[in-house]
């Protein structure tokens, strides 16, 4: 039984993804998704999306640690892990997960604090007086 590997990350999170032929179990940091994200269904939605498009929800397994960010930005890792573990898997599941963008990184990340401001961008207030 063969088993594909993957990293998936956004912002600061980065998940590690290991997918194997199997029976639709999601494992993520010892325990399955519905305890490790409690209620929230939506995000729940973000994790199996690929597994939705390739249409191998109840095929295969996987196991995945996440680290860094908060829960959904490590959902959104996990899912990038996922898409990219499956396309390794095989190139239909490519040819499927590209045109959702998928396989995409989200680059997007917190800009840096620059000295003389109070934020990334905020200069301190103005007084005339």
């Amino acid at each position: 039984m063969e088993k594909f590997y993957a990293t998936g990350k956004r912002k600061t999170a980065i998940a590690k993804v290991w997918v194997k032929a199997g029976s639709g179990k999601i494992i993520v940091n010892g325990s399955d998704l519905n305890t490790w994200l409690g209620g929230h269904e939506a995000i729940k939605l973000k994790v199996v999306q690929p597994l939705l498009v390739t249409k191998q929800e109840q095929l295969v397994d996987i196991t995945a640690t996440t680290l860094g960010g908060g829960y959904n930005a490590q959902a959104e890792a996990l899912r990038h892990g996922i898409s990219r573990a499956l396309a390794a898997m095989s190139a239909d599941f490519r040819a499927l997960l590209k045109p959702q963008g998928l396989l995409t990184r989200d680059s997007r990340v917190v800009e840096r604090k620059k000295y003389g401001r109070r934020k990334a961008r905020r200069k301190p207030q103005f007084s005339k007086r």
